[in-house]
């Protein structure tokens, strides 16, 4: 299967595009296939919100070719810049993966500002701004002539949602992608993935905890293992709605917000890694593999916070669950565990 393929569709695919991106207004071709298994049962097509879960639209459908845009007409009639997932029902069970429909529209870019006056700025005290709160300042003292960017909504990019298994010397983690969060970013992720990229590479930087303690990163995704090396293009900063925390994976890059490319970290804590929200772009969440994370942290690091010898990962794509039974992320777990430890000391102080 061509790397093509495999982001539109996976071999378990139940909802499988026809291609990859549809002009505004077009038809949203798709294949609907369902296992012999499930008989006569009636099948559905529900448009999901992916964080509330919301039921945003649906419609009978049937098995063979359709029109996604047909049976949702919602998609072109609202034009949400939000991302949205298709997932397929026989009956009352959800089948296969659901399809990540993404609004292609004019990104939100970043740079490097004089916080004062807004304008771009090399100062190494420089503010990372997107133009969505850069405009509305430079308007507001008559230096453009709009506080709102212009935006062009050009169509959808549509392709079968995928989950990220990373196996380490010690184990694997799956991450789940999240689209609606950082579209573009979780996307380059994927193409990276799909086309081989993470295979044998090393953990190159470990800093298991900051100077006060708090636990932070582990960082990977350069195939010259320098830490300076990418994929030989560089992608912008992306406003994400995902915050950093225990297990979730965020971009890295250089002093220039928009040099991401390849290299990632996976956070070791909200605690020490929350002041990187807005500043990074956080796109994944891992679902599993919390104590091969922990182990990646543990291990000796030299000068440079460079492993002594250098955990390997080797990353490939996997079909993610039906929309219902996706997993809890690991970061809303230690959430929990968190809160109820802080719940436990201030009983214990009574």
């Amino acid at each position: 299967m061509g790397l093509l393929a495999c982001l539109v569709g996976g071999a378990g695919a139940q909802l499988k595009p026809e291609r990859m991106y549809f002009g505004v207004d077009k038809r949203i071709i798709v294949k609907v296939s369902v296992p012999e298994s499930f008989g006569e049962a009636e099948l559905m097509v529900r448009l999901h919100d992916p964080v509330s879960g919301e039921v945003v639209a649906e419609s009978a459908a049937a098995v063979g070719r359709a029109d996604l845009a047909g049976l949702l007409p919602v998609i072109w009639e609202e034009k949400s810049e939000r991302t949205r997932l298709a997932q397929l029902y026989a009956g009352d069970v959800a089948v296969g993966a659901p399809l990540v429909i993404q609004a292609l529209v004019t990104p939100n870019t970043a740079m490097l500002v004089d916080p004062g006056t807004m304008e771009p700025s090399s100062d190494p005290r420089a503010a990372v701004v997107f133009e969505d709160d850069r405009l509305p300042a430079l308007a507001a003292r008559g230096a453009a002539e709009s506080a709102e960017r212009e935006v062009t909504y050009s169509g959808v990019r549509v392709y079968t949602d995928r989950v990220v298994v990373v196996e380490t010397n010690g184990g694997e983690i799956v991450f789940r992608m999240r689209p609606e969060a950082a579209p573009n970013t979780a996307f380059n992720f994927l193409h990276l993935v799909g086309g081989g990229f993470y295979t044998d590479v090393i953990v190159h930087r470990v800093v298991a905890a900051l100077d006060d303690g708090r636990p932070f990163v582990v960082q990977f995704g350069d195939l010259s293992g320098t830490g300076l090396g990418g994929p030989g293009y560089m992608v912008d900063l992306e406003r994400s709605t995902l915050g950093h925390g225990f297990g979730v994976l965020s971009m890295a890059r250089g002093t220039d917000p928009n040099t991401n490319g390849s290299q990632v970290f996976v956070c070791l804590s909200r605690a020490g890694t929350s002041f990187l929200d807005g500043r990074y772009t956080a796109f994944a969440e891992a679902v599993s593999g919390a104590d091969v994370i922990r182990s990646l942290a543990a291990v000796e690091v030299g000068a440079g916070d460079r492993p002594v010898d250098p955990p390997v990962v080797r990353a490939y794509l996997r079909d993610a669950p039906a929309f219902p039974e996706r997993r809890t992320a690991l970061w809303e777990m230690e959430a929990v565990i968190e809160a109820d430890a802080s719940a436990d000391d201030g009983d214990a102080g009574r």
